[in-house]
């Protein structure tokens, strides 16, 4: 019942802002602003919507009551800060998500960008930065652990100094990123367990795992402190959270907030809408469905 009452409560406040231009956003109807709970920090990630120009996405953000994007990197910054958004997850120090840590070819490139970028983040006042394992290419688990420590290890001093803290994002390797190879929440705990830093965590995405691993739940619970982000997604399809997906999200966030979570949680769905506002109004669900 309290499901069908948010459904509910969704489709009341949402004639307006689904019948309003992106250009005239600040004419919308009742958005969630007054009603969120403030227990969650929520967060959208930058490329599930960029069919609308940053400038528009944080228009959209703003009235929508949040303030943050994940995955924008430093040139974006200062658009970010005239809205007094903050960049929750930052990016642009990776090479791919192929090419990372778990190959040593790779480490001179990797520790200069992420010597330049930590010193980027440190001094912008954000403090999460994303990092990638890479692909396997025939390697196996142990080496590529023992790879991603010879790296990471050049960096993560400078990440405790500065107060950033490097997130490495569990990715399944079963549908979307074939061959990934920090693909369970087992491998990337181990390397947290190697790298023995507080400065350097796992980006749980919700999605990925409940594809390779499932058990989303217990995992939280049992090993959240190697968890320092989380991102959204519904299974399968990465699509809306809503019921038309496996997952059941409010049980999930309360989840993580039970660990004394304080960080963020950004929406990493792909919107399913037809025009832009639709798109809009999902958002603004996923926002709902996931303020508990």
């Amino acid at each position: 019942m309290q499901r069908r009452d948010l459904v509910k409560k969704i489709v009341v406040g949402s004639t307006a802002i689904a019948l309003a231009p992106v250009a005239s956003l600040a004419t919308c109807g009742a958005s969630p602003k007054q009603a969120l709970k403030g227990n969650i920090n929520h967060s959208v990630c930058r490329w599930t919507y960029d069919f609308l120009s940053l400038d528009e996405l944080c228009q959209a953000v703003k009235k929508l009551g949040f303030a943050a994007i994940d995955l924008v990197g430093p040139k974006d910054w200062p658009l970010l800060k005239q809205y007094g958004i903050y960049s929750s997850m930052c990016n642009g120090a990776e090479i791919s998500l192929t090419e990372g840590w778990n190959n040593k070819q790779y480490h001179p490139t990797l520790v200069k960008n992420y010597t330049e970028h930590i010193n980027l983040v440190a001094k912008a006042g954000y403090k999460n930065l994303i990092c990638f394992s890479g692909s396997r290419k025939g390697m196996d688990d142990e080496t590529g652990l023992k790879n991603c420590v010879e790296g990471l290890q050049q960096v993560i001093s400078l990440a405790e100094k500065k107060g950033v803290i490097v997130q490495m994002e569990l990715l399944n390797s079963k549908v979307d990123h074939k061959d990934y190879m920090c693909d369970r929440s087992n491998w990337g705990i181990e390397l947290c367990k190697r790298l023995s830093s507080p400065n350097f965590k796992l980006l749980y995405d919700i999605y990925h795992m409940q594809i390779d691993e499932g058990d989303v739940i217990r995992t939280i619970q049992n090993h959240h402190e190697y968890f320092g982000h989380y991102h959204t997604g519904g299974v399968p399809g990465r699509h809306e959270i809503n019921d038309t997906q496996e997952l059941y999200y409010p049980a999930i966030m309360k989840a993580i907030l039970q660990t004394g979570f304080k960080d963020y949680v950004a929406q990493e769905f792909i919107p399913t809408g037809k025009d832009n506002n639709e798109k809009i109004q999902s958002l603004k669900q996923a926002i709902l469905t996931c303020d508990v």
